[in-house]
């Protein structure tokens, strides 16, 4: 609990990052190893981490490539377009949002072209773990206005797929927060709080 760096989060997790998991004693970080632990713990239907080696590997593979492509770059049109210019109060240049924009068109035309194909899903014809990675990322800059959906029929198609999988009343309700990032900017941040956060938000886009 509590945002990262806080006093509550080093008492769940070693690392001081959310997301972090605490069940009884036992304490995890990050988010890809507590969607695993979760899913091994309630045992889970099948097909969202398969029991078949080659399908998991099929997972595996794609939550190593996530975080070095699509997570590197879809979060930071969030920090571009809200955060940072809450935190600093200044609006950041046109060009580093197409600078981000330009690098995530490069990982979702791999992201299309190497694993979604013509398959349903990143694995094949149902839904996995690996989808529901790549679409909370994939909806953040959705919530800012970058509709990374709209000129990618593949793509938008999939999304589609995977609001119907996990239903479209829950999909919305797990991303309610992201799609009304916008409202962050009417609120009122402590400026001691802004003088602390604000260089370490313009180093995370370095």
């Amino acid at each position: 609990s509590g945002p990262s760096g806080s006093e509550g989060a080093g008492k769940v997790s070693l690392l001081k990052k959310v997301p972090a998991l605490k069940d009884g004693d036992f304490t995890l970080a990050e988010c890809t190893a507590i969607l695993l632990y979760l899913s091994r713990k309630y045992n889970t239907p099948d097909h969202w981490y398969p029991s078949d080696i080659q399908k998991r590997a099929r997972v595996d593979e794609y939550l190593s490539w996530h975080h070095a492509n699509i997570r590197a770059s879809a979060p930071k049109t969030m920090w571009i377009k809200v955060l940072i210019p809450l935190f600093t109060g200044q609006p950041l240049p046109s060009e580093k949002l197409q600078e981000v924009m330009e690098g995530l068109s490069t990982s979702l035309k791999q992201f299309e072209e190497r694993f979604l194909q013509d398959k349903a899903f990143i694995i094949g014809s149902e839904i996995s773990l690996a989808d529901l990675v790549a679409i909370v990322e994939l909806m953040q800059p959705v919530g800012v206005g970058c509709d990374i959906f709209e000129d990618r029929p593949r793509l938008r198609e999939w999304r589609r797929r995977v609001e119907d999988a996990v239903g479209k009343e829950l999909f919305f309700q797990a991303h309610e927060m992201i799609l009304n990032i916008k409202e962050l900017s009417n609120i009122q941040i402590d400026p001691q709080l802004k003088e602390q956060l604000a260089p370490v938000l313009m180093k995370m886009l370095k």
